[in-house]
């Protein structure tokens, strides 16, 4: 069997890995757009997370600021919702709907979602997986040791299994942040297909995190099969 790096099951990767590239592009030519419009509510992303979370008796969750771009996310061990300088201090149109997708999160923990506790349950045996994967299954490839081969095939799994829980998720909280905003009418008429668009964009880079993941653990299986004659 010729060297991994050059096996031609390299190829399952090339379409996941073209979404990526474009959904990275797509999310943040998005944002980047939607960042300079102002909100009509001309509410700040911390003003509009806290008036969420109030509006759904919430009131154990903290929404805090973090450095970074793009770097917001709700951490249900803290019970924060922490967004990025920008979008906390900002008045965007794009601002509003990440304050308000992250709430989303929020109301799901409060509420017992049951995708968003599976996806936390399995995070320490994912976080083991994303580590420890790719060296057992390449040490195995090369001393020829099944074993170790489907030891990290199993760890890889798990992995798979956290981005495929993490896609409805992540639809379910841009949905939540929808039905919240227009309900709660923080948007004008003319802004909610524009949310929308920021809420999607960001969607995308979730889809093409699993088909990536999935089709290196189709690689990984197919290398284990080969393995073998």
């Amino acid at each position: 069997m010729m060297p991994f790096a050059f096996d031609p099951t390299f190829i399952l990767l090339i379409p996941p890995m073209i979404l990526a590239l474009y959904a990275q592009y797509k999310v943040r030519h998005t944002y980047s757009k939607f960042s300079e419009v102002p909100s009509a509510a001309g509410l700040s992303g911390a003003e509009t997370a806290r008036r969420l979370l109030r509006d759904n008796g919430i009131h154990d969750v903290r929404v805090e600021e973090v450095e970074g771009t793009l770097s917001d996310h709700y951490d249900p061990r803290d019970k924060a919702v922490r967004l990025s300088t920008g979008n906390y201090r900002g008045h965007s149109l794009a601002g509003l709907a990440v304050a308000a997708h992250e709430v989303g999160h929020a109301i799901q923990h409060a509420s017992g979602y049951l995708p968003l506790n599976l996806r936390h349950a399995i995070l320490p045996v994912c976080n083991i997986g994303s580590m420890a994967a790719f060296p057992l299954f390449f040490i195995g490839l090369l001393m020829k040791s099944a074993g170790l081969m489907d030891l990290g095939i199993a760890f890889f799994a798990a992995v798979v299994v956290f981005q495929v829980v993490t896609l409805p998720v992540e639809f379910n909280a841009s949905s939540r942040a929808m039905v919240q905003l227009v309900d709660g009418r923080y948007l004008a008429v003319q802004e909610g297909s524009l949310a929308r668009k920021v809420l999607n964009a960001a969607a995308l880079t979730y889809v093409a995190a699993a088909a990536t993941a999935v089709m290196q653990l189709l690689q990984f299986v197919l290398h284990r099969n080969n393995s073998e004659e």
